[in-house]
């Protein structure tokens, strides 16, 4: 069975727990307890993702060239404060002197699986090769995992991510790395954390409301990219409402001041990076960011197949550029804006 059908399955496995769950009469009862439902997610997806959080890497750690010429160091810790706390750096080639601007990538898995090595459970196209598609474009690339419910909840992530930011500048010049040009780039959950990371960063409001002090300095991000971030909540199918609510506080009932710490695009102003936002599945919440930073006058880009060819496109659908005409232009645009930002 391919990957392609065994997430088929996987999705369908969902949606019927949701409505057995749903017609047994334990309505309130799971939406107050979501951990229920992404628990049996978590188990269904056991041994093609990672659905744990563990100090120890997930595979053995690997340092050389790729079958496509690109250098890898894999497995690097970066602190012992959090589970998951290792990363990846990939180079173009093996010139690891070279001057190349630095994308921090993190992957999606709707906080409760995925990983830097397998992408998103939740995706149908293979990210794994979007991000030697990108390091191609002459970027070193960081891949970074992150903890996962139930242990972990908003915002540990973020706090984790601070953590990578210090680690990444203490040993830049070990690993190469140029964090004076930074692109920090996230899918599906990852967008999640990159969106807010795009505020804690700029915005001293957010980083207080999340008792975060940002390792990086503004003027280091040169733009951020937001593959599909569902921010959004007031606006989530139950689904989702499900998946985020339970990585917020295991409920699908969030305060006001719950929904506001959570949802980035109230925070945005004028201090936000330079943004390329792409939208598929999540189009309403990228639409509605691209308001908020068209109103702080923001340099920004939305890229929306359903507004611009009346396309539906799978969730974050950029990772299948190598295959999909759509998604190679919305890949092509991606690197274009990026690119002008960094120069």
């Amino acid at each position: 069975m391919n990957e392609k059908k065994k997430k088929t399955i996987r999705k369908i496995l969902v949606a019927f727990i949701v409505i057995l769950a749903v017609l047994s009469g334990g309505v309130l009862f799971v939406l107050t307890h979501a951990q229920i439902i992404v628990g049996a997610i978590q188990k269904l997806s056991a041994g093609t993702v990672n659905t744990a959080n563990i100090y120890e890497p997930l595979g053995e750690p690997m340092e050389g060239l790729k079958d496509n010429g690109q250098y890898v160091i894999t497995e690097i810790k970066y602190s012992d404060n959090y589970p998951n706390s290792y990363l990846d750096i990939t180079y173009p080639n093996e010139d690891r002197d070279a001057s190349n601007p630095t994308v921090i990538y993190f992957h999606g898995g709707g906080f409760f699986g995925g990983s830097k090595s397998v992408g998103d459970p939740l995706a149908e196209s293979d990210a794994t090769v979007l991000l030697d598609d990108i390091c191609a474009e002459g970027f070193n690339l960081v891949n970074i995992d992150y903890v996962l419910v139930p242990e972990y909840h908003f915002p540990d992530p973020l706090i984790q991510a601070n953590e990578a930011f210090r680690f990444l500048m203490e040993h830049s010049e070990e690993y190469h790395l140029d964090m004076k040009r930074v692109v920090i780039m996230g899918s599906s959950a990852g967008a999640i954390i990159t969106s807010q990371m795009g505020s804690v960063i700029t915005n001293p409001g957010h980083a207080d409301a999340l008792g975060i002090t940002p390792v990086l300095k503004p003027e280091q991000i040169k733009a951020v990219v937001l593959d599909d971030a569902p921010l959004a909540y007031d606006k989530f199918s139950l689904g989702t409402k499900i998946l985020v609510g339970n990585y917020v506080k295991g409920s699908i009932f969030l305060s006001r001041e719950e929904i506001h710490r959570y949802n980035n695009i109230l925070w945005v102003d004028s201090n936000y990076p330079p943004a390329l936002l792409l939208g598929s599945e999540y189009y309403v919440d990228m639409r509605d960011m691209n308001e908020a930073l068209t109103e702080a006058g923001v340099v920004h880009e939305l890229i929306d197949p359903l507004a611009e060819r009346n396309i539906e496109m799978q969730h974050c659908f950029v990772a299948s550029e190598r295959v999909n005409d759509i998604a190679k232009d919305a890949f092509d645009r991606m690197i274009t804006f990026v690119k002008s930002r960094i120069n």
